[in-house]
Parts: structure tokens; sequence; C-alpha cells
């Protein structure tokens, strides 16, 4: 049977929307394996996203915490706030209580991405403080590493991500991501997808 990926994400500008994309292609590039896009839900009404310029969401279906527990191997998404995970998807991370205490994803892959407002704003630490959600749960931290090569010491050019996962920078939101930040997340679902596949064929 196929191995079954889920890229779990939150977006409020498109730009964690647009590595979910890149990842997705990655990781359907792999044989094998079967993707899926999700999206975890909104906390903020419409009137508040509509004051802060949000444009309208992507067609993604919304996932719910119990539908985490049919993957085989999860990779999640979020934008930045103040050096970590976003409180929307912090939200939905707080509502797996009930995986948790059954165990239902322990010994899964999983996977990070993000994208942050500035250079300075947590391509690092929004990946190290989520590892504590995977600890909880029992899950395998896939990071990509080093295994971008090249594109992981490019020095000439402004680019996001880092050996925990892909990422990029919002900067005033008008910033989109750039053609390296998007090979790197090609990567990384492409990396990640041979590893989950790897563990399911092991079991």
């Amino acid at each position: 049977m196929a191995a079954k990926i889920y890229i779990v994400y939150y977006s409020m500008y498109g730009h964690v929307a647009k590595l979910a994309e890149e990842i997705e292609k990655g990781a359907a590039s792999v044989e094998g394996v079967e993707v899926k896009l999700w999206q975890v839900p909104e906390t903020l009404s419409d009137d508040v996203l509509a004051k802060m310029g949000g444009p309208p969401k992507k067609d993604v279906p919304i996932i719910t915490p119990a539908e985490l527990a049919e993957a085989d191997g999860v990779i999640f998404g979020f934008p930045t706030r103040f050096g970590m995970m976003a409180a929307q998807f912090k939200a939905f991370m707080d509502a797996t209580g009930g995986l948790w205490r059954t165990q239902q994803l322990a010994g899964k892959p999983a996977g990070i991405f993000y994208s942050t407002g500035s250079q300075g704003g947590g391509q690092e630490t929004t990946p190290l403080t989520a590892i504590t959600q995977l600890v909880h749960h029992g899950m395998i931290f896939v990071p990509v590493g080093y295994t971008f090569g090249a594109g992981m010491f490019e020095m000439e050019q402004v680019k996001g991500g880092s050996p925990y996962g892909s990422g990029t920078f919002a900067g005033d939101g008008s910033r989109v991501a750039t053609e390296l930040e998007l090979q790197q997340a090609f990567h990384q679902g492409k990396y990640f997808a041979g590893i989950a596949k790897k563990l399911k064929g092991s079991v």
C-alpha cells in the first residue's frame, strides 16, 4: 500500500500555502506515495481577517485532529509569531489531546516548514520550539539537514529555510517565495516522502 503523507498548514497571507504546494509536488514525485494538502481551522473572525488584509483562503480542506491518525507521515507548516508557531496552529495542536492520550501519532515521521517576517524573525527558533509538539506525540522528527546541498550555503541572495525545514520570508507581505526557496520546499517534500515510504515498508 502507498505511504499516505499529509501536509497540514496554516497560512494567513499565502506564503506558507505556496511552500505547501511545492512540498506536495516534491512528495508526489516519489513513487508509492499518496499526498494530501490540509489546512487547520481559522480562529479569527472574517472581520478581523479583513482588517489585517488577509486574502481569501485557498480551496483546501480543513482537517480535524482525528484525521491526523490516518497519515503515515505529516509535514506541518505555519507562519511565525514572535519566534514560535502562530496561535492558529497551536490551537489545532492543543486539540490533539485525544491522539496524545492514545499515542496514535507515535512513531510517525513528521517535518516542519514555516515563514517569518524578517531574517531575524525565527527561521530556526520557530521549528525548534515546534519540536516540543512532536516529542509529546512520540513522532519522529525528520529535518532537511543539509541534504539540499549547495542551496543551503547560498549567500548572494536572501533565502529562507534552515536545516530544520524549508522556509520563506514574508517581509511586509508583498515578498513572494524565491525560486531557490521553492526548490528547497520541493526537495523537502521529496526527501521526506522517501523516508516515510521506507518507514512504512519496514513495519
